[in-house]
This record gives C-alpha cells, structure tokens and sequence, in this order.
C-alpha cells in the first residue's frame, strides 16, 4: 500500500454498547484515516474507554458494525485484534523495571530458533530496525529502571509497532511526561503518521490537539457529539461540546464574606529555591500562586507543610508563631496539603478508599490498641458521599478510580481530618474538563465554609475564575500580587516572564 492519508483504516459504524443499568455508547460512529492522528475527548463516562475497549477486543459490541482496510470484522478477542494490526499504548507504563529494553519489546513474544533457543540475534536486529524507523537512540541493554520516562514511552510505542501495528491507540500519552519529552513524543508521531500509521490520540490536554491531530470527535453520556477538523475548530468549542456549556461558566460566584487573617508568611527563605516571600490568606480566602517552571511555587508551599524546611522567615497562624518541621506538624495545625502528583504523593496506591482517606485520623479512631473499625468506616461513607466521590464502596481501591475521584480521595483526608487550611498544587492536572467543573465547586464551597485556601496553578484562566488574588512568582520571589478582578492573563504572564 502507497501512503495515502485517505486511505481508511478503520471504521466503526453505529456500534452500541449497554452494561447493566448504563447505555455505555449509543450509536456512535468513528472512522481513522492511514497516516492521521484522530483525537477522541469527552468527560470520564463519556464512552471514550468502551469504544476503544471495542475496538482492542476487551469488549465485545452489542450492535453495529466494524470495519479495517474496507472489510467488516468482528473482532473476537485482543489477541484477534492485534492480529488485525491493533495496538495500545496504555496511559501508565507496563513494563518490567529488572528487564531491560529488548526484552520489554518482546516481552511474551519471544521468537525461538530451531533448537528452542531464544533468537536474541533476530530479535535484536528486529528491535534496532524499529528505533531506527523512531529515529531515536536507546541501549537496549539497560534496565529499564535505568532509562528516563521519555525512553520508557519509547519502549512502549516499540513494543506496539513490534506487533506491526498500522493502527496505534495511544491513551494519555503525555501524562507522565515534561515539556521537552512531549515535544519528543510529538516528534515521534510525526514520524509515524507519514509512514502511514493511524493514531488514535486519548488526551484530557485539550490544547495538545492542535499541534499533533488532524480530527477531534467528541463523545458525551455515550452519544456522538460531533467530529471536526483541528484547523476549523478552537478549544472553546470543543469545551462547549464536551460539556454542553462553556468551561467559564463552571467557575462559581466567589465568596464575597472573607474574614480574618489567618495565615501569614514572613520574609521566608529557602537558599536556591524560594527568597523573602511575604503574604497573608483570610478565612474563606482563596489565594492564587503562579509562575513558570522553577519559579519556586511547589518548594514554597512544601515548606509551608514541613516537608522541605525553610532555612530563615516564619509561618504564622492566628498571629502565632508555628514550629513547623514535618508534615505531622503541618496536620497538628490543621494544614492540608493537596500535591501536584497525586497518584505517587498524594494516594497510597494499592490500598483502598477507606485506607487513605481515614490515614489521616488513625489515632483519633484508636481505642486501647486497636482501631474502632465501624467509626472509621462512618466517617469515611460521609465525607465521600459528601464529595460525590464516584465508587462502588469505600472497600474499593483507589487504582480504578478515575484521576478526578482520587483527586477528591486526597481531598477526603484533609477533610475528614477538618483542616482549616488547604493548599492544592495543580489540583486540576491531568483531569477531564468535567472533573474539573467538580474540583472548582469544591474549591469554591470550602471557601463558602470558611477554609481558607492556597491554589498552586499554571492555568491563568483557572486561577482569575477561582481565586481572590494573585502572587506571581519568578526565579523564587514574588514579583507581584494582583486582585484577579482586576487583572487579565497577558498582565500575569507578563510578570511570570520577568517583563516587569
């Protein structure tokens, strides 16, 4: 087959799909062209993950029809759909750390000679081949451990195109991944889609489809919103497809009864990270921090909680001096702290709901020895069905939980341990415009009940819709403070770049 990016790869046509009690997808139609990355969006439950799980064989449709190359299959199982030249690239990596590159690429699939020997010689000719045909460099002999995430991803699209794959689902494939390293993996999808590979591109970043896919098809509640090309649509548009509404209009009316001051910073340093950094926060506040990358937020604020110590400057809550050293002391004075990565910082993963909401409050629950195991699980099912939190059971663990719902997990332990101060650092990264929608009414209703709140974020527009004010930080100080209704995007980035 000669390139040619019309040329139809796959075709899904009205496929349904029901589970008990849920209309999962309801007649919805997809096609991907060789040669063209075609983004799928919508909320957590929009049927993004049925309609791929169809597509990998994981789940078989109820009814509708799929075609590859212009022939209708009925694709039986992953392995059929593998067979058919399917394959995913999944959001977390599977990989094995003590094996190294080559053996990960053909990890289940090792070729053997005629003796029944491992034939490491074709399978590392195999393997350079595709790095090559990536144009990237990797020793095939290190651990993976060793290699850095954007090599690890590497691996995992290597071990894709090893199965010689025409059709490449990748699903959040920068969620792991910085700046430079997305840049690379953009980089290498081009390069994919001119040897004539379709891709399809999963991705809560709504901005990044622009640069790399050619389509966007919004899915909501199951249903077919609509499919357009890239150049002839903006992101508020496709925001108002995903939610039906605008993403400005999610931003709820701020609290307009702010009260006393209670937490104040004083000339607080940290050599190499932060410098001489001076505020305050009110009750019923919420406080905006932001700046580039390095400016120093993220150190400021883990210092705030005890996890990195200051070198010189105090905390000060109420008007008292706090001796904070470590986070046990932080949570003594009520402070939470809502990190950036939620999943290796924020979660104890593996565990369930009910473990790493209660962790918090353990002691309080003792009684002798032993935990009061019916108190506990109380206090865990109020504050969840408080925050909505979308589970089977507080017995669930918190690996299946959509990155929204273990957003409000880590909310959970602070609010069942009644902090009065939170800070959430990038609370909205990495999540669906929907759970964003969630994650600022909750913001906005503990600042309605009093709590007084720090918001870490790179998001401007998040930022002038959810806060109060707003301090910019840049090379570790702060370099202005702005009331956010009176303020606009381009002032804060002006500041943020040092153009002051």
């Amino acid at each position: 087959m000669s390139y040619n990016n019309t040329y139809r790869l796959l075709e899904l046509v009205n496929i349904s799909k029901t589970f008990p009690g849920v209309q999962a997808l309801d007649s919805v139609s997809f096609d991907l062209n060789a040669g063209e990355a075609h983004a799928v969006v919508g909320e957590n439950g929009a049927g993004k993950s049925t309609m791929i799980k169809i597509v990998t064989g994981e789940y078989k449709k109820d009814s509708g029809d799929i075609f590859i190359s212009g022939e209708q299959v009925s694709i039986r199982d992953t392995h059929h759909a593998q067979e058919l030249g399917i394959a995913v690239v999944p959001q977390e990596f599977q990989l094995v750390p003590h094996l190294n590159g080559l053996e990960n690429i053909f990890l289940g699939r090792l070729v053997r000679n005629k003796v029944g020997s491992v034939d490491w010689r074709s399978l590392k000719a195999r393997a350079r081949e595709i790095i090559r045909f990536l144009e990237w460099e990797i020793n095939l002999s290190t651990p993976v451990r060793k290699l850095s995430v954007a090599e690890m991803q590497i691996l995992q699209i290597s071990r894709a195109l090893a199965l010689d794959s025409r059709i490449l689902i990748l699903d959040e494939p920068t969620a792991m991944l910085g700046e430079k390293e997305i840049e690379n993996l953009f980089r290498v999808i081009r390069i994919l889609k001119n040897k004539g590979i379709g891709i399809i591109y999963i991705s809560h970043r709504l901005a990044e489809i622009f640069p790399i896919c050619e389509r966007v098809t919004v899915l909501r509640d199951g249903k077919l919103i609509g499919t357009n090309f890239v150049e002839k649509i903006d992101l508020d548009t496709i925001i108002r497809m995903i939610l039906g509404t605008s993403l400005e209009a999610s931003y709820p009316a701020k609290n307009k009864k702010l009260g006393s001051k209670i937490l104040e910073v004083k000339n607080l340093t940290k050599k190499g990270s932060f410098s001489n950094i001076n505020f305050e926060v009110r009750e019923g506040e919420v406080l905006g921090i932001t700046g580039l990358i390095g400016a120093g937020k993220t150190e400021l604020v883990t210092s705030i909680f005890g996890e990195m110590l200051f070198d010189e400057g105090e905390v000060t809550i109420h008007g008292t001096e706090m001796k904070i050293k470590s986070p046990a002391d932080a949570i003594k004075e009520n402070i939470g702290l809502i990190p950036d990565d939620r999943r290796n910082l924020g979660l104890i993963l593996g565990k369930k709901i009910r473990e790493n909401v209660s962790i918090t409050i353990l002691r309080s629950l003792k009684s002798l020895l032993f935990v009061n195991k019916k108190r506990e699980k109380d206090k865990v099912r109020r504050v969840v069905s408080d925050l909505s939190i979308k589970c089977r059971s507080i017995e669930e663990n918190v690996d299946y939980l959509s990155g929204g719902n273990q957003q409000k997990v880590v909310l959970a332990k602070w609010l069942i341990a009644n902090s009065d101060i939170l800070i959430f650092d990038e609370p909205t990264k990495g999540i669906d415009v929907g759970a964003k929608r969630q994650v600022y009414q909750l913001i906005n209703d503990l600042s309605q009940n009093n709590k007084t709140i720090i918001v870490i974020s790179m998001e401007l527009e998040e930022l002038i819709g959810l806060t109060h004010r707003i301090l910019v930080m840049a090379k570790g100080e702060i370099v202005t403070e702005l009331v956010t209704d009176k303020t606009s995007e381009n002032e804060i980035m002006k500041y943020a770049v040092g153009g002051f």
